[in-house]
């Protein structure tokens, strides 16, 4: 069961209260919540630092995913609801943070984590589960460009899903099984449906699991560095989200692009890290705003 209570969804007065507390002693906590179609994901840090991270699976209610995904950072941080002065939500599922703050555009959480984690980065690719993004930062961090992969799920992670359940195999072994391929299977579609029907028959006429892989993350990257050139790509470049876990896909990425991308440690985690270090900002500025 959730800690967090209905009065504490509906009335941030308390929370106000902790907070003016916390300034007094120089304590300041602050969280962010990146619900996605796949995983929901959280984090608290102070002063830019994180504290505590996690991340479940979203499931079908998301509003039940972000008070789960909360309780557990805050379980991780040993601190309590009325510890935490602002909250950012960020993702697809976003608006079903009742107890957020503010709801946060993952791009721009994106931004904000990457410029602060990798400030070198100019060129970002996000592979989620729902979408593939590609992102430009400005000199300064901020957004100058962007673009999305189509509705087609043939361009994001979730066509890993549908492969991976059609060979049986674990999601977690995708990556490793297609660095073994000796001989790449070459898809002719990059549509979703499409390479689900293809893979099927590749099967039946004898292609392995690991040249099926192999075949799917070239087609993928394919898509992935169309997405990155219509934005101009540019070094330094990251790969984030969760196919950046998959190390077969980001080979086929650096080999298709001719680029090294770089992979922060917890690639999942840099939208929720985004949305707590705004969060923490703007709850600096408000402050800010009160004492004058």
């Amino acid at each position: 069961m959730s800690r967090f209570s209905s009065n504490q969804v509906k009335n941030r007065y308390v929370g106000r209260i902790f907070c003016i507390d916390q300034i007094r002693v120089k304590m300041k906590y602050t969280a962010g919540i990146d619900i996605g179609t796949a995983y929901s994901k959280g984090v608290i840090i102070s002063n830019g630092n994180m504290l505590s991270a996690c991340m479940l699976p979203s499931g079908r209610n998301f509003n039940a995913a972000a008070k789960k995904v909360m309780d557990k950072a805050l379980d991780l941080a040993k601190l309590s609801p009325s510890d935490i002065c602002s909250i950012g939500a960020t993702g697809h599922g976003a608006k079903n943070v009742p107890f957020a703050d503010e709801v946060i555009s993952d791009l721009i959480c994106a931004a904000k984590a990457v410029f602060l984690l990798f400030p070198s980065v100019v060129t970002i690719v996000d592979i989620g589960a729902l979408s593939s993004r590609a992102m430009r930062l400005s000199e300064n961090g901020s957004l100058a460009k962007f673009i999305f992969s189509g509705k087609c799920a043939g361009g994001s992670g979730k066509i890993l899903q549908v492969i991976a359940r059609v060979l049986d195999v674990k999601l977690s072994e995708v990556g490793t099984l297609s660095l073994k391929s000796k001989n790449r299977v070459e898809f002719n579609t990059g549509c979703a449906v499409f390479m689900e029907s293809e893979a099927v028959s590749r099967v039946a006429e004898g292609a392995s699991r690991e040249d099926l892989l192999a075949g799917l993350h070239h087609a993928l990257a394919s898509q992935i560095c169309s997405l990155a050139e219509r934005v101009e790509m540019e070094k330094d470049y990251l790969l984030i989200g969760g196919g950046a876990q998959d190390q077969g896909l980001v080979k086929a990425v650096n080999d298709f692009t001719g680029k090294n991308f770089m992979i922060p440690d917890n690639p999942q985690l840099i939208a929720a890290f985004g949305a707590a270090l705004i969060a923490e900002k703007n709850n600096d500025f408000s402050k800010k705003g009160m004492e004058k």
